[in-house]
């Protein structure tokens, strides 16, 4: 019996379980260890920074060279209850060579916390940034933000974020890179993912970009592979949908990439995603 379009659970569990369709992903994974090592290795990093009070509200800094650079951010994937900015740090090489300052942040991971917490430890991290950046070669006013699966949805989610509450400009955030994001809760709330997660219906619902809109006008690069699953496309589909006559927004299906590779060819300055960045972070 169908619960989400034509998906009962298994064919719904299956369109979420990427690894299912990837069946050398922990290479990549490798790649992704291996590459960030070697990054810490090759550049300035200011470790382990508090952002909050939780023991995961920490980020990591490269600063840019010089003074007053723009300042990417970059959220993590894993379902919102793996993974860690250690497996991650390699994004910071990808636009050093255009004088970038990259920032690397950590969140609470579910069963731990709600969805809600999540969401609001990443507008923490804006928020710290917003105040504490220049002192790492950061401009405050040229904050941008990319993430890639779970952290493609946070970083939408800070796109919708209020930021007076935060006694922010709305605009605080300049641009957001969504990589293989995930927009739309609901088919997540009823697949295998919500057991760990615990989310209720109106949990699912407030913290879906696709049911929200943006509270600024700053550009929005929604990335795909082309060889992601259907749900995972339609994600894509969806928010671009739902957000193109609002704000400035790209939608970029990337032919023979999947759910692992795609993040990686961020350091290959002729890929797609490479070059839609630079443009986003007008370098």
């Amino acid at each position: 019996m169908p619960i989400y379009k034509q998906y009962d659970k298994e064919a719904l569990d299956r369109q979420y379980t990427n690894r299912l369709y990837v069946p050398d992903f922990a290479t990549y994974i490798d790649r992704w260890e291996s590459l960030s090592r070697q990054t810490e290795k090759g550049y300035p990093v200011f470790k382990d920074i508090a952002y909050g009070k939780s023991p995961r509200e920490q980020l990591d800094i490269y600063p840019s060279p010089g003074p007053s650079s723009k300042t990417l951010v970059f959220i993590h994937g894993g379902y919102w209850h793996k993974f860690d900015k250690a497996d991650s740090q390699f994004i910071a090489k990808a636009f050093r060579m255009y004088g970038v300052t990259t920032v690397i942040i950590n969140y609470p991971l579910a069963p731990a916390v709600s969805m809600d917490q999540i969401v609001r430890s990443c507008c923490e991290a804006i928020h710290w940034l917003y105040k504490n950046i220049p002192g790492y070669n950061g401009d405050p006013n040229q904050i941008y933000v990319a993430g890639h699966s779970a952290g493609g949805h946070l970083a939408a989610m800070l796109l919708a974020t209020d930021w007076k509450q935060y006694n922010l400009a709305k605009d605080v955030i300049k641009g957001v890179c969504a990589i293989s994001g995930i927009f739309n809760l609901v088919p997540i709330r009823l697949s295998y993912l919500n057991e760990v997660l615990s989310m209720d219906t109106a949990t699912a619902i407030r913290n879906s970009p696709v049911q929200l809109s943006p509270e600024t006008g700053c550009p929005l690069v929604i990335a795909v592979g082309g060889d992601e699953t259907d749900e995972f496309l339609d994600q894509s589909h969806e928010l671009y949908n739902s957000w193109k006559e609002i704000i400035p927004a790209e939608m970029v299906q990337i032919r023979g990439i999947n759910h692992f590779s795609i993040l990686e060819t961020i350091l290959d300055t002729s890929s797609k995603l490479h070059q839609v960045m630079r443009k986003l972070l007008k370098i």
